[in-house]
This record gives C-alpha cells, sequence and structure tokens, in this order.
C-alpha cells in the first residue's frame, strides 16, 4: 500500500488514528481505541516522525512498521485478541504492537514478545513502561524476551493470535505448532515477492493460508545475518 499521507501533517496520534479510520483500514472500534490509548510516539526512536504513515529504521538493520500495516494486523487478528486470549509478537522490535496486543487481550490475558536483539528488548521495556500498557508490564500479564522468533515462545504455547515482524522465506513450523485451534497467525513470507498470509488452524489442527495483500518487510533472519548486513 502506498503511504496514504505525506510527511506534512505530523499530527498527533489521535489524528493518525482518525485519518487511518477514514481510509477504511481501521474498521473496528476496539483497534481504533487501542491505537488512540498507545502513542505511537512513546515507541519510535527520538528524532523520528512518528505520526507519518511510513515505516522507520530503528537500528540493527530493523523497522517499525508503518501505521497502516499495525492498524491492519490488528484488524485481522482482532477476534483472537479478546480479552483473556494469549498473544505472541516476533519480531518484537520497539515494543508497540506487543503493547497493543497486551490492551487487547488485557490483565486476565497474556502478550509475549520476542525479538532478537537485546538492545531493542531494553528499549522496547522502557517504551512500554512510558506507555498505557505500563500496568500490564508491571503486573506481568506482558513481557517481552530476548529470543529467536523463529522458535517462537514455546513456554507460554499455545497462543491465540501470532503476529511476525518480518519477512520469512517460509513459514517457521514451530510457529505453527505453538498456535492453538481456532487460533490465528499473520506472518509476511516472502524474499523478494512478500505476501502477508494468514493462517488459520482449525479445531481439529489442520491448517489453511491464505494471501491477504502484498507487502515489504525486513527478513526474518538470524541476529548475526541481520546484523552483518
Amino acid at each position: 500500500m502506498e503511504r496514504l499521507w505525506t510527511s506534512g501533517s505530523h499530527g498527533k496520534n489521535k489524528e493518525l488514528v482518525e485519518r487511518l479510520q477514514l481510509y477504511g483500514i481501521i474498521k473496528s472500534k476496539k483497534v481504533a481505541e487501542v491505537m488512540e490509548a498507545i502513542d505511537r510516539g512513546v515507541f519510535v526512536p527520538p528524532g523520528s516522525a512518528p505520526y507519518v504513515d511510513s515505516p522507520m529504521p530503528i537500528g540493527y538493520n530493523a523497522t517499525i512498521s508503518a501505521p497502516h500495516m499495525h492498524a491492519a494486523c490488528l484488524e485481522l487478528l482482532e477476534e483472537h485478541l479478546q480479552p483473556g486470549m494469549k498473544a505472541l509478537d516476533v519480531g518484537s522490535g520497539t515494543g508497540y504492537l506487543t503493547a497493543c496486543f497486551a490492551m487487547m487481550v488485557g490483565p486476565q490475558g497474556r502478550a509475549v514478545g520476542v525479538e532478537h536483539i537485546p538492545e531493542l528488548v531494553d528499549f522496547s521495556i522502557n517504551n512500554i513502561k512510558n506507555s498505557a500498557a505500563s500496568t500490564l508490564l508491571k503486573e506481568g500479564s506482558l513481557s517481552v524476551h530476548v529470543a529467536d522468533g523463529r522458535l517462537g515462545w514455546p513456554d507460554l504455547a499455545p497462543y491465540d493470535a501470532i503476529h511476525v515482524g518480518a519477512a520469512a522465506p517460509e513459514i517457521p513450523q514451530p510457529l505453527i505448532d505453538q498456535l492453538k485451534p481456532g487460533g490465528r497467525l499473520v506472518i509476511p513470507v516472502g524474499t523478494i515477492f512478500q505476501d502477508l498470509q494468514v493462517v488459520d488452524k482449525k479445531m481439529d489442527g489442520s491448517v489453511s493460508i491464505r494471501s491477504e495483500t502484498p507487502v515489504r518487510y525486513v527478513p526474518l533472519t538470524s541476529k548475526a545475518a541481520q546484523l552483518h548486513n
């Protein structure tokens, strides 16, 4: 999707959400409420323009996705982010989407972020402490861990919702294994050409996969390969 507006319009977080609603990307009242509550400005490096609809570098050859992609993923996962459910955010970066997941599943649920760059984990935890999700972090329903996201986070599996914030050449089997029957995984798949794929695990354990939209994400890779690029 092309950028929906340009850097000339630096509005605040609420205006950003209203624009995403206007363009039909945010349809759900719950997604709008959560994206209003979690201020994107808290989750980008200093000097960035957080309210522009564009991905931004966050260091370590990583990016934070454009707001419209975060909104699209929250919309795709909304039914699997109900209060009390469990969510896994792979490649959690600055912690933004992990915080949104935590707000959606609430204190009775569980939101887990995994990120293989320790400095980004520290950055994300600090960001979350300064956000509306700080209480959930403090009380333990939200956590962020240093780990290889391709292996998921088996300690708290299975998950109702899994999101992957980097493009895999193919869907990692551990993530499918850690998806609860009835759960949904949203992951960009591909190398040069990528599609956002939606993986639904049926109650009998069988899996269906569909392509949602062409996307462009940084690759889901090892820490060494990511830092080498």
